[in-house]
């Protein structure tokens, strides 16, 4: 499975990313391991989606990277 998540930083930012395993990729982000999120912790996850087919998930996460998607997301999630 494929999965785009969505992280709520300690500077009320958003961080939207994508991995094969969600739950180690989460525990890296809380452990300060990424870089773009380590110095805004603790960060938490508010949203997640699972995806069959990789490219799906990769074009999800690049859209709501997007202005548009963007305000989709802050409406959503």
């Amino acid at each position: 499975m494929y999965c785009v998540y969505v992280l709520l930083m300690n500077n009320k930012q958003r961080y939207v990313g994508y991995t094969e395993d969600v739950k180690q990729r989460i525990i890296d982000h809380q452990r300060g391991k990424c870089d773009t999120t380590a110095k805004y912790l603790p960060v938490k996850l508010i949203w997640c989606c699972t995806f069959t087919n990789k490219q799906k998930a990769l074009d999800f996460e690049k859209y709501l990277k997007t202005g548009s998607g963007a305000e989709f997301g802050r409406r959503h999630f």
